[in-house]
């Protein structure tokens, strides 16, 4: 009798996961930061939970806690585990240097220089590559992404004209009609605290996502670009609007 109580129950939770992905509009490429959370929550709010599926990648940052934020923020937005993929890219330091990819090296950014030393060569690239493979698999076209390049760090791979050229060569790679979309890219920190305003999660992406290199969550170090970036476009939205979180 045990034997099929148990084979009952894996059978309704395979039934639940083909649902699951029968019912997926969307694949967000997920760090648990605040713009993917940004538009995990816009794209919860399109499809509905249940609706969106996520991949996340560990590779070999210095603020690798943020796999297990993501996972945390996946779940508070109904993805489950079954849709939320972790791409293990542990090697990824073996391949190129980045204050990122190495904690041994001090985070700055030379005055000449037109990004920090955190730029991760091809990061964007590979990740919307790898997360084509994953959405092609499950029959998913639109492919999400939180870059911008209105208020960033210079990051190339952050450009419209990138995400554009790699949407294309994805297509041709695949032969696949995939809609790479960057729900951000013409927006500034502040605008993007906006919009999570506009979808009622400001506070909790105040507090719970990580976009601090040192994995500090929340307002994090306050001194690593990325905090001084965050922080800053809260400080704008927030005065806008004549209010605090």
């Amino acid at each position: 009798m045990a034997q099929l109580d148990a084979t009952a129950v894996r059978g309704a939770e395979l039934s639940q996961t083909v649902d699951n992905i029968a019912n997926e509009k969307a694949v967000v490429i997920f760090s648990g930061g605040q713009d993917s959370t940004t538009c995990l929550a816009q794209a919860v709010n399109d499809y509905g939970r249940g609706g969106v599926a996520c991949i996340t990648f560990s590779y070999g940052q210095r603020h690798s806690r943020e796999v297990e934020v993501a996972r945390s923020i996946a779940t508070d937005f109904g993805v489950t585990p079954a849709q939320h993929h972790i791409v293990d890219l542990n090697w990824y330091g073996e391949l190129t240097t980045s204050a990122l990819l190495d904690n041994t090296l001090t985070i700055s950014q030379e005055p000449t220089a037109v990004c920090p030393n955190t730029v991760v060569d091809g990061r964007n690239m590979l990740f919307l590559l790898i997360a084509a493979i994953y959405a092609k698999n499950r029959n998913i076209s639109e492919l999400i992404i939180g870059v911008c390049q209105a208020d960033f760090s210079g990051y190339p791979d952050c450009r419209d004209i990138f995400v554009k050229s790699c949407n294309v060569t994805l297509n041709l790679a695949m032969d696949f009609d995939f809609r790479v979309e960057a729900p951000l890219m013409n927006l500034t920190k502040a605008d993007i605290w906006g919009v999570a305003d506009r979808l009622g999660v400001l506070e909790y992406i105040a507090e719970k996502t990580l976009t601090c290199y040192n994995g500090i969550i929340g307002a994090g170090c306050g001194t690593c670009p990325s905090c001084k970036l965050r922080q800053r476009g809260l400080a704008t939205y927030l005065e806008g609007r004549g209010g605090q979180c």
